[in-house]
């Protein structure tokens, strides 16, 4: 399965345990939608990252290939039962641009929030994770800037 990363899981290390199967694609764009924190988990105790869709924002991210073997598990970190009718996330295809580049199109798998009501800011270590693996795969400087931005719960 190719899936899109475009929070903790860009972190390689994090990635690494959750799919050991995991393999880097390349870095990739998903046009109009837009990062958010739409929900809290209550294992870090903060808001943890989504993407909305919102026309003409964009949200850079990583795409990994992962074996068979290790969808279940990613789906188990993300929170999703496939036949659930309650899941924190809800794996969804869409389409990302591989590099940015429109002419090279991937289908992929990813996560989007059941979201909630009023969740709290991302703490500074989950935006920390966020950061250091969007500079670990040299995401775009000015996409990394403003994930710098993002405002934390103290």
């Amino acid at each position: 399965m190719l899936y899109y990363a475009y929070g903790s899981n860009m972190d390689w290390n994090q990635m690494r345990r959750r799919c050991p199967s995991a393999r880097f694609v390349g870095i990739a764009l998903l046009q109009d939608h837009k990062l958010e924190f739409t929900r809290k988990s209550q294992q870090r105790g903060c808001g943890v990252a989504d993407v909305v869709p919102i026309t003409g924002q964009n949200v850079w991210g990583v795409v990994y290939e992962i074996s068979d073997l290790d969808v279940g598990k990613l789906d188990a970190s993300e929170g999703y039962r496939p036949g659930s009718n309650k899941n924190s996330y809800w794996r969804h295809e869409r389409m990302v641009s591989l590099d940015g580049d429109p002419k090279r199109p991937l289908t992929v798998q990813l996560y989007i929030a059941e979201r909630e009501d009023a969740p709290p800011k991302p703490n500074n270590k989950y935006k920390d994770q966020i950061l250091s693996g969007a500079k670990h795969w040299h995401l775009p400087a000015k996409y990394i800037q403003e994930l710098m931005q993002i405002e934390v719960d103290t």
